[in-house]
């Protein structure tokens, strides 16, 4: 299944985006004041993440990216116990506010569709019925939604995890692909396993996944070859600490 890189893709991504910043520290006593530890940061880190991850994995394969997303800022802080690498806990920014509609886009040459859907706003279903229109059949459209109601992405790959496939509503015009952690995924009620690996972060593995099946499908021209390439960049990415982009070496090893 190797395959040299494609230069030539080009690629549309729209979704939720949203800022990952990590924050490092030491939790060396307990406070006063409750049963708590008291978290001294040493220093922060901030990654692009949501569509922003995905945009920057489709990049690592070599491919042309159009992203449109939200403007409107969403910050997700992850506070670390640097000794342990153990996150402690997570508060997030912006999810309240009103996500402004994806706009309809001015549509060029492109390959495929890719739809990072975090269902913070960006993507409605009267929007997207719109994107589909003006797309046309020939096509392929990908969706990775938290939309539990998927029955909008009519004739779209979608990828969902297996807690999300549990709750949500397909339709039968779809291909899904149900990523299922360490077991790999599953299509058309057949399992592709993954290698084993030790799990260092979850964080962002969906949307390496999702880029790696986007550009498997486009390379092998079939689904089957395009998740096994995608649960091979999946597996290296959980090994790594937050918000994990592939990097030329990475898909040099796992292409070739």
């Amino acid at each position: 299944m190797s395959t040299q890189l494609q230069k030539s893709w080009n690629i549309l991504l729209v979704g939720d985006a949203c800022l990952d910043v990590y924050h490092y520290g030491v939790c060396e006593r307990m406070s006063p004041e409750a049963p708590v530890p008291v978290f001294k940061e040493i220093r922060q880190e901030t990654k692009l993440g949501m569509s922003y991850n995905v945009g920057l994995n489709l990049e690592s394969f070599g491919v042309n990216v159009t992203h449109q997303c939200n403007k409107e800022k969403i910050l997700k802080h992850r506070f670390i116990e640097e000794n342990y690498s153990q996150q402690l806990f997570r508060y997030d920014q912006g999810e309240n506010i009103i996500l402004k509609p994806m706009l309809p886009v001015a549509l060029g040459n492109f390959d495929a569709v890719v739809v990072s859907d975090y269902n913070k706003g960006f993507i409605t279903e009267q929007s997207f019925n719109i994107l589909q229109e003006q797309v046309g059949p020939s096509i392929p459209i990908f969706v990775d939604s938290k939309k539990k109601d998927l029955t909008i992405f009519k004739n779209c790959i979608v990828k969902i995890n297996e807690s999300e496939a549990s709750k949500a509503i397909t339709e039968t015009t779809q291909e899904v692909i149900t990523t299922l952690g360490p077991n790999g995924a599953r299509w058309k009620n057949k399992t592709f396993k993954t290698d084993k690996v030790d799990v260092f972060d979850v964080c962002g593995a969906g949307d390496v996944f999702l880029s790696s099946l986007v550009y498997g499908y486009l390379t092998y021209k079939n689904i089957p070859d395009a998740i096994k390439l995608a649960n091979r960049c999946a597996s290296l990415s959980v090994t790594k600490m937050g918000t994990y982009v592939l990097t030329k070496d990475d898909i040099y090893d796992l292409c070739f």
